[in-house]
C-alpha cells in the first residue's frame, strides 16, 4: 500500500533528503532526514503519513543534490530509526494478513457481494491500521459499509479501511507469469509506477493490433509498449510515411512498409509492380522533385532586361538575321482606327466598356422589380 505524507516542517537549511519505500516494489517517497544524516540505504525508519505511522526502507539518499521540494516548499521529517522491536512487530502482523484476507472473502460471500474480489490485506507495522484491498469486475464503486463493519467487529483493535484498486494493481500483487512468457511479470519485478499506454504506441512499433498480442494478464494494454516507443517515434520522423510517393534509384513508387530501426522502407514500383527495400539516403520525396521540375520549366520574364539570376540561358538568336528580322516592329494600316488611337483614348474606351458591363445587372434587376410591382397592382 503506497503512503502519502501529511505532516510537514519548514526548511531552515539544506535538508538531507532520503527516498523511502513502503513495499518491495512500490513508489519511492522523499522525506527530510536532516536529524539522521548518517542514514544509509537498507536501513528502516518510522515516518508519519496520512494512514498513520508507517515503517519504510531507505532506498536512496540525496546528500549533495536534493530533489525538487514539494509545492509548499516543505518536507515531511523522518520520526526515528526503526528498532528491532518494530521489525519483529511487522513480521507478526504480516503473518496475520493471509488469515484476514480469507476471513474477508468469506464475509463478502455471506453478504452476497458477487462482484467484489478481495485481493489482499495489509497491516501497519504496529497493527493500528488494517487495509483491505479489493477490486470489482465492472470497475465501479460498490457500497461495502456492511463488509467493513463486519471486519471491524472481527478486529476491534485495528482501524479497518476498504481500498479499491485497479486491474493492473491486482496483477502486480498476485504476480505470476507474464503474457509474453516471462517467469515474473514486469509490474511484479521492477515497475514502481504505471505509465499511461495507448494503442498509438503499438501502431508506431508495427505490432499486430490483435488483443492477444497487445494485452497483458491484467486485460489492459501491456506496459512494455512504452519501453521502445520513444526510439520508434524518433526514428519515424526522418522516414516517409506509408502510401507516400517517392523516387528511388529504380524509379518512382509508393511506400508500403516502414522499418524505423533499420532506417529503411519497402517501396512498390509503379512500372514493374515489384517491391524492393531502400535505405533512407536512397529516397527522394516525389513532391519536392516535382516542385523543382516545375520551377525549372516555368518561363522567366527577366531574361530580356538582363536581371535574371535563375541560371536559365536566354533564348538563342540567329546570327544571320538582322535586328529588324529578330524583333520586327508592329505595324498597322494608317487608316485603321486602332493605329490612330492614342493610349489615353484606349484607356477611356476600356473604362466605358467596364462601366457598361457593371451597369447591366443593375438595369436587369430594376426591370424585374418593376415587373413585380405591376403584377401586384
Amino acid at each position: 500500500m503506497e503512503q502519502t505524507p501529511t505532516q510537514t516542517v519548514p526548511q531552515t537549511e539544506t535538508p538531507f533528503i532520503v527516498g523511502i519505500r513502503f513495499h518491495r516494489i512500490g513508489k519511492i517517497y522523499h522525506f527530510d532526514a536532516s536529524g539522521f544524516r548518517d542514514l544509509q540505504p537498507g536501513e528502516f525508519v518510522i515516518v508519519k503519513t496520512r494512514r498513520g505511522r508507517q515503517l519504510g526502507e531507505v532506498v536512496k539518499t540525496f546528500p549533495d543534490a536534493p530533489p525538487e521540494p514539494p509545492r509548499d516548499s516543505t518536507w515531511v521529517p523522518v520520526e526515528r530509526r526503526a528498532t528491532p522491536r518494530d521489525l519483529v512487530l511487522r513480521q507478526i502482523w504480516q503473518k496475520k494478513e493471509l488469515e484476514v484476507t480469507i476471513a474477508c472473502r468469506d464475509k463478502a460471500h455471506e453478504l452476497g457481494l458477487r462482484d467484489v474480489k478481495i485481493v489482499a490485506s495489509e497491516f501497519s507495522f504496529d497493527g493500528a491500521l488494517l487495509t483491505i484491498l479489493y477490486s470489482t469486475e465492472s470497475g465501479n464503486k460498490v457500497n461495502l459499509n456492511a463488509l467493513q463493519k463486519a471486519m471491524q467487529r472481527l478486529y476491534p483493535k485495528a482501524s479497518v479501511e476498504m481500498r479499491q484498486i485497479g486491474p493492473r494493481d491486482v496483477a502486480k500483487i498476485l504476480g505470476g507469469m507474464g503474457a509474453c512468457g516471462i517467469e515474473s511479470r514486469c509490474c511484479s519485478t521492477f515497475l514502481t509506477e504505471f505509465s499511461p499506454v495507448s494503442i498509438k504506441m503499438a501502431k508506431a512499433q508495427g505490432i499486430s493490433l490483435s488483443p492477444s498480442e497487445i494485452t497483458g494478464m491484467c486485460g489492459r494494454l501491456r506496459c512494455c509498449l512504452v519501453y521502445e516507443y520513444e526510439q520508434y517515434a524518433e526514428a519515424r520522423k526522418t522516414l516517409p510515411k506509408r502510401k507516400k510517393r517517392v523516387v528511388t534509384p529504380m524509379g518512382e513508387g509508393k511506400v508500403v512498409d516502414v522499418f524505423p530501426l533499420k532506417q529503411s522502407v519497402i517501396v512498390q514500383l509503379f512500372e514493374s509492380g515489384e517491391r524492393h527495400e531502400f535505405l533512407k539516403h536512397e529516397l527522394q520525396p516525389w513532391d519536392e522533385l516535382e516542385a523543382l521540375r516545375r520551377k525549372a520549366e516555368a518561363p522567366c520574364d527577366r531574361h530580356e532586361n538582363g536581371e535574371c539570376d535563375c541560371g536559365k540561358a536566354a533564348p538563342a538568336q540567329n546570327a544571320d538575321s538582322t535586328p529588324e528580322e529578330q524583333h520586327p516592329p508592329e505595324t498597322s494600316a494608317p487608316d485603321s482606327p486602332i493605329a490612330a488611337a492614342s493610349p489615353q483614348e484606349e484607356s477611356t474606351s476600356d473604362t466605358a466598356e467596364t462601366a457598361q458591363r457593371e451597369n447591366r445587372p443593375r438595369r436587369a434587376s430594376r426591370r424585374r422589380r418593376s415587373r413585380r410591382k405591376s403584377r401586384r397592382s
